[in-house]
């Protein structure tokens, strides 16, 4: 149902009144000062005043002005960012799904197989996923080889990529953190970057596991925290990926074949700075949430064995819930930072009926807008359920989270790195506009994060990862991937 006209018109007002209420009270000042006093009275207390008195009011003003700005923190820039966009061979359709799981019934028995296609079907991939090489072959090839072969595939693409679209040369790179949840070899992706590209040799670099799909934004945190301690001009190298290779579950578990189904092969480059100079993006909020204190947060997403010795990653089949509670918890320290007075008020105004009128009415929570605060929300392409949560938490409209659904339907679940893939996504459609405020939202093992972004320069092309299919989207999902419950 449509809100009538009337209606939008006071949430209209209300917002901006509310929201420029300090500046409407000194307009309404500075009027009540200059209507009281005559202009000739004005004009007599600007010549008293000596020049010499103009010249020490100013140079106190500019002098104020720098010390507050040497007080603030150092405002963190995104230079460019390059996504790995894998070759149609890479393709994994349901068929090929399909026939590979029947090749293989020493591994998985009928029930396993009908089970994984069936949530195939209704987790909101599309047919041009993609898998690496190990995954075609049959069984798959679970080598160290294989995972090193699709480290360098991945990363390399994405690390070329992001030095393809920016001005800035591998030389020039101080930091370099690289996130990858499962496999960690020796020597870590970290040193591999390094050696590809000839880092130098007082480049700081710091490898991250374990962290789940949030870890991409989670790196985003730690590259903001040495960015603002930094020389100025200090640039970072953020790549995050999951490899998959040597992932692959061979046993009959159900909470552990979601992961065969879901996760995709994918990886992300960003280049950070504290220097405005070639930026496309600044960063304004970073706000990570540990929730791993509770139980079934810390064991949402959980690496053993199972009882055939088979090792796995088991999802619980409470994850998406478990992700909307872990948002919560993050809009709880996020949403002061970033809405509106208009809607922190009504907010406020919520929370005090509902202690004044504790036991005699039930009065639920007012949920903030936050689509009055950003233009973009990027929510991390977990898996239908996860996206569907989030959207009935915050109240999103389909188009709210178009970049995840086209996302999660192109190229999989890619882990940490799929909201720059969702951000590319909203650059490729051309919905990106300067001064345009992004909100991604990443889940991972036991804890969240939300980054907040301020577009600088939209991208003067869209040769990301959509190119080749961006003319075709959004494409129209099945009923059954969007509105059925994984079984």
């Amino acid at each position: 149902m449509s809100t009538p006209l009337h209606v939008k018109l006071l949430k209209t007002v209300y917002r901006v009144v509310v929201d420029n209420l300090f500046a409407i009270l000194a307009v309404a000042a500075t009027a009540a000062v200059v209507q009281r006093a005559s202009p000739a009275t004005a004009l007599a207390l600007a010549r008293g005043i000596r020049p010499a008195h103009w010249l020490l009011a100013l140079l106190a003003a500019a002098g104020a002005a720098k010390l507050r700005r040497m007080g603030r923190p150092k405002d963190v820039y995104l230079v460019e960012y390059g996504c790995f966009r894998p070759k149609p061979w890479y393709r994994a359709p349901f068929a090929t799904c399909l026939e590979h799981a029947h090749l293989m019934p020493y591994l998985v028995d009928e029930e396993s197989v009908s089970f994984a296609i069936r949530l195939l079907a209704r987790s909101g991939l599309g047919e041009e996923t993609c898998v690496p090489d190990a995954y075609h072959y049959m069984p798959p090839d679970r080598s160290l080889k294989a995972s090193r072969d699709e480290t360098e595939l991945v990363i390399f693409s994405a690390v070329d990529e992001v030095f393809a679209r920016s001005t800035v040369r591998p030389e020039e790179i101080d930091v370099l953190i690289v996130n990858c949840s499962i496999f960690t070899p020796t020597p870590v992706f970290a040193d591999m970057v390094v050696n590809r590209y000839k880092l130098r040799v007082d480049v700081r670099n710091v490898n991250l596991s374990g962290m789940g799909c949030s870890a991409g934004l989670v790196s985003v945190g730690l590259a903001k925290n040495l960015l603002q301690v930094a020389p100025p001009g200090t640039h970072v190298l953020i790549v995050s990926t999951e490899i998959l290779s040597s992932q692959y579950y061979v046993g009959t578990e159900r909470a552990m074949l979601l992961p065969n189904c879901l996760f995709r092969m994918g990886a992300a480059a960003m280049i950070l700075s504290n220097s405005p100079e070639r930026a496309r993006f600044r960063l304004t909020r970073a706000v990570r949430t540990v929730t791993a204190a509770r139980d079934a947060d810390y064991r949402c997403v959980f690496q053993e064995e199972d009882d055939k010795g088979n090792t796995g990653i088991r999802l619980s089949k409470d994850l998406a819930t478990t992700a909307g509670h872990a948002l919560k918890s993050n809009i709880a320290a996020f949403g002061p930072l970033v809405l509106p007075a208009s809607e922190q008020l009504l907010v406020a105004l919520s929370f005090l009926k509902r202690k004044l009128l504790r036991g005699r009415a039930k009065v639920r929570l007012y949920r903030p807008d936050f689509r009055t605060a950003f233009e973009h929300i990027c929510i991390h392409a977990g898996g239908r359920g996860v996206i569907d949560e989030v959207q009935h938490g915050l109240g999103l409209s389909d188009e709210d989270v178009e970049a995840s659904r086209m996302t999660l339907h192109r190229f999989g679940n890619t882990s940490s790195s799929s909201v720059l893939y969702e951000l590319a996504y909203l650059e490729a459609k051309g919905t990106m506009k300067k001064g345009d405020r992004v909100w991604m939202i990443s889940f991972g093992a036991g804890f969240d994060c939300s980054v907040a972004w301020e577009c600088v320069k939209p991208a003067a092309d869209a040769n990301g990862p959509w190119a080749d299919c961006i003319h075709r989207c959004p494409v129209q999902l099945p009923e059954i991937a969007k509105d059925m419950s994984d079984s």
